[in-house]
């Protein structure tokens, strides 16, 4: 099978604890669809957990607005470390995640009316488009981006995650995994200088050379409609040397861990990924048929990119839709085309409803 990118399946972040992390985010940014949620120990991932397994506790989130879900990821067998460092723009790997509103506006008074750490006012990125940033309540940086893609009408004014800015050392280096592997072959800008919306954000005054990427495809992967386009800013600081965001930190520690895609291919994906310098560093496939993720199965893989971002692919072969009456979707059986939406909207039976 020639291998395919779906689209971003999910964002994650490493929290000190997942149930008032997860909480927070349902209230603020809508991630309210619990699509799994397993207790486990990450026994394959000894290559970025300083080669010991770990415990931990990890739940899928997903936003019927549409775009990609967040794994809220928390240690259990240890405890989670913060950085000891004030992490500045351009540090290396996943600075910023991106959030999608089709009301920047709406998105802007919402949070400002309930008390959020906005960084800065509206203002227009490179590229002519809206958008504005935050901080969260546990020091994470987001992106709230205009966007007109929406999958379902809801009352919330945010979307799922529509991508990442991303920190490099060589931006030409990294491009060999975001655009080469990763299919992100459309360049919207490509700018060096400094530039004043990344003012308010933390080492945001220096220089940068700045790219972002989409792909030119339509993406037709079975979870494509609902997780629509996205966008990989990458950011490299010109005027100091950036530190990694995990340094002297492992896998799993608080701030974003990873980046994943849904793909078609995973025997394709090894292959390739292997001839172009980036072998897997994790291959469930190796051992497993199929992986067991508590309420779904698959197939998983990492790569690293040269500033030491992860990236993983995952290729569904099961899903939940109605649990209690035992309604999977079994993609080894139906194929990969797309999903229908009406299948697609089934999701919102899987809302996680707080009590007021």
């Amino acid at each position: 099978m020639t291998g395919k990118i779906n689209g971003i399946q999910q964002l994650g972040v490493g929290v000190e604890n997942l149930q008032e992390a997860w909480k927070w985010y349902r209230e603020h940014f809508s991630m309210d669809i619990r699509m799994f949620e397993e207790e486990a120990v990450a026994e394959l991932m000894l290559p970025h957990t300083g080669g010991e397994p770990r415990a931990r506790h990890a739940v899928l989130a997903l936003n019927m607005r549409g775009g990609g879900g967040f794994e809220i990821w928390q240690h259990t067998g240890k405890k989670p470390e913060m950085p000891d460092f004030e992490i500045q723009l351009g540090d290396l790997g996943i600075n910023i995640g991106k959030i999608k509103t089709d009301n920047i506006q709406e998105a802007f008074q919402k949070f400002k009316t309930s008390g959020l750490k906005i960084l800065g006012q509206i203002c227009e990125a490179p590229d002519g488009n809206e958008h504005f940033f935050l901080k969260d309540h546990f020091g994470n940086y987001w992106e709230i981006k205009n966007e007109k893609e929406v999958f379902r009408r809801e009352r919330s004014v945010t979307g799922g995650v529509l991508g990442a800015l991303i920190g490099v050392n060589d931006l030409d280096e990294s491009l060999k995994v975001y655009r080469d592997i990763l299919q992100y072959d459309k360049v919207i800008y490509d700018h060096t200088g400094q530039f004043d919306d990344f003012a308010k954000i933390p080492g945001g005054a220096g220089k940068f050379r700045r790219v972002l990427l989409r792909h030119s495809d339509v993406k037709s992967g079975a979870f494509s409609p609902f997780f629509g386009s996205s966008y990989i800013e990458l950011v490299q600081a010109l005027d100091r040397e950036p530190r990694s965001i995990f340094d002297g930190r492992i896998w799993g520690d608080p701030g974003f861990i990873h980046l994943c895609f849904d793909i078609n291919g995973m025997d394709y994906f090894r292959e390739k990924v292997k001839s172009m310098g980036f072998p897997f560093t994790v291959d469930s496939a190796r051992d497993l048929e199929t992986f067991d993720m508590g309420e779904a199965a698959g197939s998983f893989a990492y790569i690293q990119a040269p500033e030491g971002t992860l990236i993983e692919f995952v290729e569904t072969h099961k899903i939940p839709i109605l649990k209690k009456f035992g309604w999977f979707v079994d993609f080894r059986k139906r194929g990969n085309h797309p999903l229908p939406n009406w299948l697609l909207k089934m999701f919102r039976f899987k809302r996680v409803k707080d009590k007021s």
